[in-house]
């Protein structure tokens, strides 16, 4: 069985990675190279994604088309990221700013699934940014890590 410890563990080195770094296109490109969608930890971080889900305790709020939940506040043991992680299926969601920026990795389910427009890999907000995460072509699972855990829930 999976626990969120061992998930923890296997995030912290991304997030390690990322902290201090610039939210921009050369982080997105470098972390497709450190840690490709076809890669053993990508790999094994979905597995323990779906472990999650399937044992109860990853993505415990929502509903059929949006289950989701922080799994870890910022801190040290997250290098100063928060995480969470999102199961959706078609859906255009609530839009938000990213006041930090924000880190996806997309996991798509079904094989065609994109989130805004992305397959599987990582897609990097910029800090002022926002948008509705939106999942076309079926299901997909992302993780976000967002500098600080700070996110703003807007009304457009």
């Amino acid at each position: 069985m999976t626990t969120p410890v061992q998930f923890q563990e296997l995030v912290a080195p991304i997030a390690r990675f990322a902290q201090g770094r610039s939210l921009d296109a050369a982080l997105q490109r470098d972390l497709d190279q450190e840690f490709p969608a076809r890669g053993v930890v990508f790999h094994r971080i979905e597995q323990l994604c779906h472990a999650g889900i399937a044992a109860g305790w990853m993505c415990r709020e929502g509903d059929a088309k949006r289950r989701y939940g922080r799994i870890f506040e910022a801190g040290d043991a997250t290098h100063g990221f928060s995480v969470d992680v999102v199961d959706i299926t078609e859906l255009v969601g609530n839009h938000h700013r990213h006041p930090t920026g924000e880190i996806d990795m997309i996991m798509p389910v079904t094989p065609e699934a994109q989130f805004d427009g992305c397959g599987a890999g990582w897609l990097v907000y910029a800090p002022g940014t926002g948008h509705r995460p939106t999942v076309t072509g079926g299901r997909a699972l992302i993780l976000y890590l967002l500098p600080g855990g700070e996110i703003e829930w807007t009304q457009q």
